[in-house]
């Protein structure tokens, strides 16, 4: 599977990104807000080991994919789509911090929801963040989504317990926007 923006490639990981992958996954900074890392290489190469199992999925559920720059050929990020039932999926997307703030992660996003609206079927895509990573709120907001609310204390990782900030856009609302843009 391949999707292709204006800048972007999103392609399935093979084993080599490893170390593109550990660059930010390694990053105190880029898992602040995340329920893992910071990774050490052996985290990073057993991610990778699970991201390419489940590109042998049958059904596939899961799609975890290399955000890659056109340009330069040089994997930036990655960004997942995690389907459940019924017609329901999840993003979430992560990015080295050399690539923050230059509208990459929306691209990604954006793009993630039309393969999730438009080839698996879903009517519900949906993401969460924790409250101060205002970051990637702003990636949900300016991808058409809606904040639905605030989940108190419902994740319990690196020791304690975690409020998320939950959004979600339809199929309608997305079909919506695509019209509206053309």
């Amino acid at each position: 599977m391949q999707l292709v923006t204006e800048r972007l490639i999103i392609r399935e990981f093979e084993q080599k990104d490893w170390q593109d992958v550990h660059l930010y996954a390694s990053s105190p900074l880029v898992t602040t807000h995340m329920i893992w890392g910071p990774n050490t290489e052996e985290d990073t190469k057993a991610f990778m080991g699970k991201v390419i199992e489940m590109q042998g999925q049958q059904p596939r559920k899961e799609f975890e994919m290399a955000v890659v720059l056109k340009a330069t050929k040089q994997i930036i990020g990655g960004i997942g789509l995690y389907i459940s039932e019924p017609k329901q999926g999840e993003i979430g997307y992560c990015f080295n911090p050399e690539f923050w703030q230059q509208g990459y992660a929306s691209e990604a996003a954006e793009a993630m929801l039309r393969f999730g609206f438009q080839a698996q079927g879903l009517h519900r895509i949906y993401a969460t963040c924790r409250p101060d990573n205002i970051g990637s709120a702003k990636v949900m907001q300016k991808i058409g989504m809606t904040y639905e609310g605030r989940l108190r204390e419902h994740m319990h990782h690196k020791g304690k317990w975690h409020d998320s900030l939950l959004h979600s856009i339809l199929e309608q609302e997305f079909n919506r926007d695509e019209r509206s843009q053309e």
